[in-house]
């Protein structure tokens, strides 16, 4: 039986895949922090870390207006009462498909902070 919080993971591709990026930010908290190598290399300024609804959804219009075709294809998703272990494979114009894995934090069935890893 899956636990309820790989509904909020499922929530997340489906509205990223959609390019719907209002119902996508609208999974997190409002004070959300999400961290990823990509804004470290692109925005070296802000050490890798975006906090709060606002820059996120400038982050995600942004990623998506850049990368036309962007999508991410889901492998595996591991859920516990705390996080979400999303698994999916990146594909994008900008390079070939790379595993990428993220960590969602939930509280109050708000992501409150979210970390990208890949290679």
């Amino acid at each position: 039986m899956s636990h309820p919080h790989e509904a909020i993971a499922l929530a997340w591709l489906d509205a990223f895949n959609a390019g719907d990026v209002p119902k996508l930010v609208a999974l997190y908290a409002e004070d959300c922090t999400h961290t990823s190598p990509k804004i470290r290399a692109l925005h070296p300024e802000t050490g890798g870390k975006l906090v709060g609804r606002p820059a996120l959804e400038a982050w995600c219009d942004d990623a998506l207006k850049r990368l036309p075709g962007l999508r991410y294809e889901k492998t595996a998703i591991t859920a516990n009462d705390e996080r979400v272990f999303l698994e999916y494979v990146r594909h994008a114009p900008d390079g070939p498909p790379m595993p990428v894995a993220e960590v969602f934090d939930i509280r109050a069935g708000k992501i409150v902070s979210s970390r990208v890893y890949h290679g």
